[in-house]
């Protein structure tokens, strides 16, 4: 008998005669080998190519197969949480959540999707880019000084921030003020709230921080709010281009909702509302688009958007406008053909319950749907 473990799979194989392993009929196996291509193992082939299990008086295989979770997204070339993170997991067969209706109804089912990303700046000449913009540094970049209005719920500085690190709305902008750095070397992120730059950027001041590393599936301090009014990270639920292009988000988005409740569900850890009536959704409040839903009519592009928001759907991170979705600013969106999007109405969305999938209150690590 001999046990081998091969990456994810375990392949047990249990061999009575020298004949078996020179019959013609055991194949190699491609989908039992690791990262080592050398790594093989011999199955017998099935009509449906499907290795499974075979017995005959000479000879047994059996294959209990565990099938891994699919690579984690890429930025900068961090995976962004491990696979089986709640931001990383499928949403599509879950069951409704019972206040969907009312939830939808709140943020405005005859509202529509926003999109706040794009290419080009507005006002145009600015140089206040459309989207969300981040920057990535070495692990040699110094870190600088930040203070925090916060500083209770905030991670406290130092911070690896440039001085010419980019600002959402541009350095003269008076909204949010996110920044966003990712240390590449470490795969840690770096997340701030209204943040400006102090003595040219040899330090900085900001609403809030938070750090996040991106291997773990560690949530915020309870009760805690981070750059975002959540408690969440804001970077992973950004729509990317390059994504989009390579024809598959696999992670859940970030959206924002008008009026939100006094209260939090998982894996959110902060509140932003005074209201309590169960008609508003929670912080974290996980949404997607009906299965049901005709994509066919839109752009290539855009179908790729839209089949992210069917099947990995979005998250309640923030009050603002209703349904508006977040991005990374590139040069190659269209920002005609994102505009589309703004067929979707409101009523296409419905409200999910993922609290099967919770592990732990305090990680984000997710079972599989």
């Amino acid at each position: 008998m001999r046990i081998r473990s091969v990456g994810p799979t375990l392949i047990l194989l249990t061999v009575l005669s020298a004949w078996s392993l020179q019959s013609p009929h055991l194949l190699p196996c491609p989908a039992c080998c690791s990262s080592d291509r050398s790594q093989s193992a011999l199955v017998p082939a099935s009509s449906s190519g499907s290795p499974l299990a075979v017995s005959n008086d000479d000879w047994l295989v059996y294959l209990p197969l565990l099938i891994s979770p699919r690579p984690s997204p890429q930025v900068a070339g961090c995976a962004v949480f491990p696979p089986d993170n709640v931001w990383n997991t499928p949403v599509d067969t879950l069951p409704l959540d019972p206040n969907s209706d009312a939830y939808v109804a709140t943020i405005g089912a005859d509202g529509h999707i926003y999109i706040d990303f794009g290419s080009g700046d507005w006002p145009p000449g600015s140089g206040a880019l459309i989207g969300m913009p981040y920057v990535d540094v070495p692990a040699s970049q110094p870190k600088v000084p930040v203070s925090f209005y916060y500083a209770a719920e905030s991670d406290p500085g130092p911070y690896p921030i440039p001085p010419d690190a980019p600002i959402e709305g541009g350095p003269d902008s008076d909204g949010d003020r996110h920044v966003l750095v990712v240390d590449r070397d470490n795969c840690v992120l770096y997340e701030m709230f209204y943040a400006f730059p102090q003595d040219g950027g040899s330090s900085w001041s900001a609403g809030s921080g938070a750090v996040f590393d991106l291997g773990s599936h560690a949530l915020r301090e309870e009760t805690w709010t981070s750059a975002d009014a959540a408690g969440l990270p804001i970077l992973p639920g950004l729509v990317r281009y390059d994504e989009v292009a390579a024809g598959e988000i696999r992670h859940a988005l970030r959206f924002t909702a008008p009026r939100t409740r006094r209260a939090y569900v998982w894996p959110a850890r902060h509140y932003a509302s005074s209201l309590t009536g169960t008609q508003y959704p929670p912080m974290g409040q996980r949404f997607r688009l009906r299965a049901d839903f005709d994509v066919s009519g839109f752009s290539p592009e855009n179908q790729v958007i839209l089949q992210a928001l069917k099947v990995y759907g979005m998250m309640l991170a923030d009050n603002g406008s209703g349904w508006c979705l977040f991005g990374f600013p590139d040069e190659r969106w269209d920002n005609d053909d994102l505009r589309e999007l703004r067929q979707v109405k409101g009523s296409e969305f419905e409200a999910v319950d993922v609290s099967s999938l919770m592990v732990d209150p305090d990680s984000g690590q997710a079972r599989s749907p």
